[in-house]
């Protein structure tokens, strides 16, 4: 009685090892992480907090991280300047506002609004990127932290 080819299953060739460099699976989703938790940030602290909301979540996760998780070291960085940046952007915004008595809220809630969409779409963007261990860079962003 033998077997008949088809139900023969091929063997399953070795997994390829980890490129040497390569972000961890471990270290992908902490980074990912540090995007993400800005969003986090954003929803807790509503739309006023935005200036100081959105910046705690990647500072606790870069700060934690950095010294044993280099790709979470470099894409804590990363999401800790844009979101400093962006947070700089709505209080220049704000600081029109109040300096011209409320006629630069003309100018100021048509670039909150556009600023506010780029911020969630680039940081979606960063967090994919991120989990995919893409060293992923922000445009636009001021790099304070070095």
């Amino acid at each position: 009685m033998s077997v008949p080819p088809e139900s023969v299953v091929p063997p399953t060739p070795p997994s390829e090892p980890p490129l040497v460099g390569a972000p961890s699976a471990g270290e992908r989703q902490w980074a990912m992480f540090a995007h993400l938790s800005a969003l986090i940030g954003a929803i807790v602290t509503g739309p006023f907090g935005h200036g100081w909301g959105c910046f705690i979540g990647p500072l606790i996760i870069w700060l934690v991280k950095k010294d044993t998780m280099p790709f979470v070291n470099d894409q804590g960085k990363e999401a800790l300047n844009f979101n400093i940046t962006v947070a700089i952007a709505f209080l220049v915004l704000l600081l029109l506002s109040i300096m011209t008595f409320g006629i630069g809220l003309f100018i100021a809630i048509p670039l909150w609004i556009i600023i506010g969409i780029a911020w969630l779409v680039l940081t979606i963007i960063a967090a994919i990127k991120a989990n995919e261990g893409v060293h992923y860079r922000y445009p636009f962003t001021l790099r304070l932290i070095k």
